[in-house]
């Protein structure tokens, strides 16, 4: 095959990865955009070949300027996805949390006021605790947190690994999660009911071993994951919350375009507690169930604490500006 004949054969194909670029470097990349990864390779195929069979300087130089132009235009995609991802986390996540304080509010409450009440009354009156957790429960909380070298044992044999131990948790936590955030579309009440149970049962639990298990090794296993478990859930039922208000109280909107409004403001939110979830479970998969000394366990949950505080008040702020 001469050079024309390459020329001729491929210069169709060429021109249109040379528009496709050039719309991109002006910044509208259109709905082609999705093309570019696999013009980028046939065009690198096309180089590959005018070299090898010496089709002169002027047809590869011309190809190699377009191989150029398209892994910057790739690479600056790829960059550009990060830096967003960097920016909803740094800036676009706290903000959007701020802006629903009203929600953060009223669903930290619903969690932790029956959470704390019901571990407390475990002091006063086993009874409740039990009723709650049942006889399966109780015999779960026995096995799990009858001691700390009995703790890593029972994981050990259960889940063979800590890789598999997050692989569970991850499914576990999503599951209640993605339940908070779905039972918003029942007015919110979904929502609510789901912050309620588990703030109750969570509580009994740890009620229940504080009363009859081995506190040390419930607290320990805990401590480490609990403040990105917990608020995620939270955050997740704040998202829920969002399009459970957006159907009673549509506005002057349709209830269809209000719904819609909604779900885009509580996008950043349902993103953000998915985030926390991930990190959660991976805490509890591979921090969690090390048997390290409680001091140190005690200190990393503390300081998790302190450190989502900080950043929920804080992170997206700008000088001088109290509203974001």
């Amino acid at each position: 095959m001469t050079v024309g004949d390459f020329e001729d054969k491929n210069k169709q194909r060429w021109a249109e990865y040379e528009r496709l670029v050039e719309a991109m470097e002006r910044g509208r990349p259109g709905p082609e955009a999705g093309q570019l990864p696999r013009r980028f390779r046939e065009l690198c195929v096309d180089l590959a070949l005018a070299q090898s069979r010496m089709y002169g300087e002027r047809l590869t130089d011309r190809l190699n300027a377009q191989v150029i132009r398209g892994y910057e235009m790739l690479y600056r995609n790829r960059r550009a996805g990060w830096e967003k991802f960097a920016e909803f986390v740094a800036v676009g996540f706290p903000q959007a949390l701020r802006r629903e304080w009203r929600l953060l509010w009223l669903c930290n409450a619903v969690f932790w006021l029956p959470f704390v009440a019901v571990m407390v009354s475990a002091h006063f009156d086993l009874q409740w605790v039990q009723a709650i957790l049942g006889s399966d429960g109780m015999a779960a909380m026995d096995r799990m947190y009858g001691g700390r070298e009995d703790q890593i044992a029972h994981l050990r044999e259960e889940y063979g690994s800590n890789f598999m131990m997050f692989c569970h948790y991850i499914r576990n936590n999503v599951g209640i999660d993605f339940r908070t955030f779905a039972g918003g579309m029942a007015a919110g009440l979904g929502s609510l009911f789901f912050l309620l149970f588990n703030g109750i049962y969570m509580g009994a639990a740890a009620g229940y071993v504080n009363h009859a298990g081995n506190p040390e090794a419930f607290w320990t296993f805990v401590s480490g994951h609990a403040p990105f478990e917990l608020l995620g859930m939270v955050v997740a039922g704040m998202a829920g919350m969002r399009l459970g208000l957006a159907l009673l109280r549509p506005g002057r909107l349709p209830r269809v375009r209000a719904l819609a409004e909604a779900a885009r403001q509580a996008l950043p939110l349902i993103l953000g507690a998915a985030l926390m979830t991930g990190l959660a479970a991976v805490v509890e998969g591979f921090w969690s169930a090390q048997l390290l000394p409680s001091g140190l366990k005690y200190g990393v949950g503390i300081a998790g604490w302190v450190l989502l505080i900080a950043y929920f008040s804080l992170a997206g702020r700008r000088v001088g500006d109290a509203s974001r």
